[in-house]
């Protein structure tokens, strides 16, 4: 019998099922649109926003048609534009030509979400260049805690909130006000990085976690904007999954005019995938609509191609099993030839694995192919293809009895 009540940190049910995600869809959208800047000052004029062609359910059912299973937008970035009709500020979508003022982009979202069946997540700025309170760090909370509440309490089930730490270096705010506003209305959503996270950035904005990626909070390295300045409540808990954002044009996290040249390959896509999700943490893919408020084709089809590449390498395995012990050993149903083996754990024991290899039988004789550490919630090893008739998983370090989930072969050629 397992011992369930295990002494290493473990996730809970919530980021159980938010690892299982795996790749999420990120969406740059705002004033900074259409003033061709990334990070505006807040002094944009609201009559600049009107994308007369604005369609969310094309963002979503692209991300849903390329494998992405929850969605994040971006509510209100640095610049303070808010993309709801909040009763905190005059600076939205509220003031704008688009749809007469009427208009709600946060709603058309949450919408398109629950009609794709994937998880609806909210980008919402801590750091507001446009809001003249923002000098006062007390009446700057009140305000930012209703932004808050608006937006917790007004769009449905959010899978995921995200706190960017940037331009925030030495400033305080409410965390124990603003998590507590968490836990009141969206007690299953993951917080990103900031108060009491339970998921956080992987270091860098290139999509590409580190290996190892450790999952516990002792091991995690920080926002480069929070090491010093910004500071983890006492109750984040002691497993803090990564999560790794990048945009899918280089360097640009929203849309610029003529700037399709700086489309990742989808062969440099597929090495983030390898390195992202292949090292156990989530992808968050960038993709920006452009001024007319559509994702724009060339964009669109790259994404999906990546998707249809995922599903082309691992949609099927050629064999697969799981198991606990030491040695996990699958027999193939013939000679084949593989290249690729996803591992596993079954991550609600912990992180239990710190050294593995893995063989192939090949003419009659074990070899090693493959060397590892962390394998937690999933591990993808790329190889020389190799002809085997047998694969075994040997853990050479483990912390207690290892648990895999799944010990799946493939071949991706």
């Amino acid at each position: 019998m397992v011992n369930l009540f295990t002494s290493l940190p473990v996730p809970t049910q919530q980021q159980l099922r938010w690892q299982d995600l795996e790749l999420g869809m990120f969406c740059h959208f705002g004033m900074n649109t259409f003033c061709d800047q990334e990070w505006g000052e807040g002094n944009d004029s609201p009559s600049l926003f009107n994308p007369v062609e604005l369609d969310a359910r094309q963002w979503v059912r692209t991300a849903k048609e390329a494998g992405f299973r929850y969605f994040v937008l971006t509510a209100k970035h640095h610049d303070g534009f808010c993309l709801w009709p909040t009763s905190t500020t005059d600076y939205s979508v509220a003031s704008s030509p688009w749809r007469d003022g009427k208009g709600d982009i946060v709603q058309d979202c949450a919408d398109a979400c629950r009609e794709e069946g994937i998880g609806f997540g909210l980008y919402v700025s801590p750091w507001d260049r446009h809001e003249p309170c923002y000098s006062d760090p007390q009446e700057y909370d009140k305000f930012y805690a209703k932004q808050l509440e608006e937006l917790l309490t007004g769009y449905g089930t959010l899978v995921e909130i995200w706190f960017d730490g940037a331009g925030s270096e030495g400033r305080e705010y409410d965390w124990t006000r603003i998590m507590n506003l968490i836990k009141q209305y969206q007690p299953d959503a993951m917080v990103f990085n900031m108060g009491a996270p339970t998921i956080r950035w992987v270091g860098n904005e290139d999509g590409l976690a580190p290996y190892p990626c450790w999952n516990t909070a002792e091991s995690a390295r920080v926002s480069m904007f929070s090491e010093a300045s910004l500071k983890w409540l006492p109750e984040t808990p002691r497993w803090v999954p990564a999560e790794c954002d990048v945009p899918i044009r280089k360097d640009r996290w929203f849309w610029h005019p003529d700037e399709e040249h700086l489309l990742i390959s989808l062969e440099q896509l597929m090495d983030i995938y390898y390195r992202s999700v292949g090292h156990g943490a989530t992808l968050l893919l960038n993709i920006a609509p452009d001024s007319r408020g559509l994702m724009p084709e060339v964009d669109v089809n790259r994404v999906i191609a990546l998707g249809n590449e995922i599903e082309r390498r691992f949609g099927h395995s050629l064999a697969e099993m799981t198991g606990e012990g030491d040695k996990i050993e699958l027999e193939l149903p013939e000679s084949l030839i593989i290249d690729d083996i996803i591992i596993m754990e079954d991550i609600a024991f912990g992180e239990r694995v710190h050294d593995y290899i893995i063989e192939a039988q090949s003419g009659g004789e074990w070899v090693e192919i493959i060397q590892g550490s962390a394998i937690g919630h999933k591990k993808i090893d790329q190889f020389k293809p190799i002809s085997a008739d047998k694969v075994r998983l040997r853990v050479l370090g483990a912390i207690e009895r290892p648990m895999i989930r799944r010990f799946a072969v493939f071949n991706s050629k």
